[in-house]
C-alpha cells in the first residue's frame, strides 16, 4: 500500500506522516550501519599498518644486523661492522705510555692497516721529549688534522696528551692507550736499557755493560731505581701543565683521572691485551677488525720480551711500594684497570669454552616519523 493511500489517525496523527517519519528512520539506520562497519575497518587497517610498520622496522634492523656480520663466528672472531664504519676523516690518537707493551699494539696496527685501509704514522719527538712547545702543538694539531691524504689514520708515539679542544679545532681525535702495574713496567724499563729486548736484540742499549741488577740498585739507593722514576703514567695522561711532572703532585693525579674518563675512548691493562684488542675490534670495527685473530695466531703481536730480567726480593718490593709516588702511581693504575674492567663487561662475553664474543645490540630505532 502506498503513502498515498493511507488514510486515518495514529496516536493524533495521521498515517502518512508516521510512514514518512518510519522511512527517514530506517534510511537514517541504514547509512548509520554503513558508517559504523567503515569506521571499524579503518581502526583494523589503522592497527594493521602500525603492526606491519613495526615489523618492517624489526626486518630493516634484522637485516643490518646480518649485513654488518654482528655475531662473532664459531672460532670467536669477530666479524666486521659496517654499520660501525665510522667517517674516513677519524683520527686515532694512540700516546703509547713507554714498556706497557706499546711496541707489541703497535704491531697490530700496522699488520692490519693493508687489510683495513688506514694509515699508521708514528710521532718521533726530538730527544724523546715528552712534551711540546706550544708552537710546536698548534702545528702538530694543523698537521692532523688537515693531513686528509693520510686519512683515516692512527698516530703513535711517546707523548704526553693534548687537549684539541683549546686549539679551536672541530675535529678531535680518538685516543686510546695503555697502562701498566707500575712497579713492573719500572722494572721492565730498568732492565730493557741494559739488555735490550727480542724485538731488536742487536741494537746496543744506553745502558749497556751496567750488570747491575734492580734489587742491588734499591739497596744502595741508586739513581735508576729511584721511585722518583715511577712518575711516568700520571705525567703521560696529565699531559702538558708544569704540575703534570712534578713527582707526587696531587693535582696531576686529580687531572690524569679526569682526561682518562673523560678524552680516552678506552685505555686498556697490558696484562689483558687480549681483551683490549677484542673491546677495540668492537668498538672501532673500521681500523681493529681481525685484531683479536691476529693476536690468537701467536705472531709478533704479542708482547715482546726483555732479554734479561729477574724478578725482585720482596724486601725490594717492599722498599718500593712504601714510597708515596708508587702509592699514587698504584692509585692511577687500579683506577685505569677498574675503568677498563667495566667497559669490558659492557661491550665482551664468554661462551662456557672462554671464547670471547662481542654482546648483542640492546638497542633499536622504532617510531619513526615522518612516516
Amino acid at each position: 500500500m502506498s503513502i498515498a493511500r493511507l488514510s486515518g489517525n495514529f496516536l493524533g496523527f495521521p498515517l502518512k506522516l508516521w510512514a514518512v517519519v518510519l522511512f527517514f528512520f530506517l534510511i537514517c539506520l541504514s547509512v548509520y550501519r554503513v558508517f559504523d562497519g567503515l569506521n571499524n575497518q579503518i581502526l583494523m587497517l589503522t592497527d594493521s599498518r602500525s603492526k606491519m610498520e613495526k615489523a618492517i622496522t624489526k626486518l630493516q634492523l634484522e637485516r643490518i644486523d646480518i649485513d654488518q656480520g654482528q655475531q662473532g663466528s664459531a672460532q670467536g672472531d669477530f666479524s666486521k661492522e659496517k654499520g660501525g664504519d665510522i667517517s674516513d676523516n677519524t683520527v686515532i690518537l694512540y700516546n703509547r705510555v713507554p714498556k706497557t707493551g706499546s711496541t707489541s699494539l703497535a704491531g697490530v696496527l700496522y699488520d692490519l692497516c693493508t687489510i683495513n685501509k688506514y694509515y699508521v704514522i708514528h710521532l718521533n719527538t726530538s730527544r724523546n721529549q715528552r712534551t711540546l712547545s706550544l708552537a710546536d702543538q698548534m702545528r702538530f694539531i694543523t698537521n692532523i688534522t688537515n693531513w686528509d691524504t693520510k686519512k683515516p689514520s692512527i698516530y703513535h708515539g711517546h707523548l704526553a696528551f693534548i687537549d684539541f679542544s683549546r686549539f679551536g679545532v672541530k675535529q678531535l681525535p680518538i685516543y686510546i692507550n695503555m697502562v701498566r702495574e707500575p712497579l713492573d713496567r719500572l722494572i721492565s724499563y730498568y732492565y730493557f736499557v741494559r739488555y735490550g729486548d727480542d724485538f731488536r736484540p742487536h741494537v746496543k742499549r744506553r745502558k749497556a755493560g751496567d750488570n747491575e741488577s734492580f734489587d742491588e740498585c734499591v739497596a744502595r739507593d741508586g739513581v735508576d731505581c729511584d721511585p722518583k722514576n715511577l712518575w711516568v703514567q700520571i705525567p703521560y695522561f696529565c699531559g702538558h701543565h708544569a704540575d703534570c711532572w712534578e713527582p707526587g703532585n696531587e693535582w696531576a693525579l686529580e687531572e690524569a683521572k679526569n682526561n682518562l674518563v673523560h678524552h680516552y675512548l678506552v685505555v686498556g691493562i697490558t696484562e689483558e691485551l687480549r681483551s683490549f684488542l677484542a673491546v677495540l675490534e668492537a668498538a672501532l670495527p673500521r681500523f681493529f677488525h681481525g685484531a683479536t685473530a691476529l693476536y690468537n695466531q701467536g705472531t709478533k703481536a704479542h708482547l715482546r720480551q726483555t732479554i734479561k730480567k729477574w724478578p725482585p726480593k720482596p724486601e725490594t718490593v717492599e722498599k718500593i711500594k712504601d714510597s708515596h709516588i708508587y702509592r699514587m702511581e698504584s692509585e692511577f693504575y687500579e683506577f685505569a684497570v677498574d675503568h677498563f674492567h667495566y667497559i669490558k663487561s659492557q661491550t665482551l662475553r664468554k661462551n662456557a669454552n672462554g671464547e670471547i664474543y662481542i654482546k648483542e645490540k640492546k638497542f633499536l630505532f622504532e617510531k619513526i616519523r615522518p612516516r
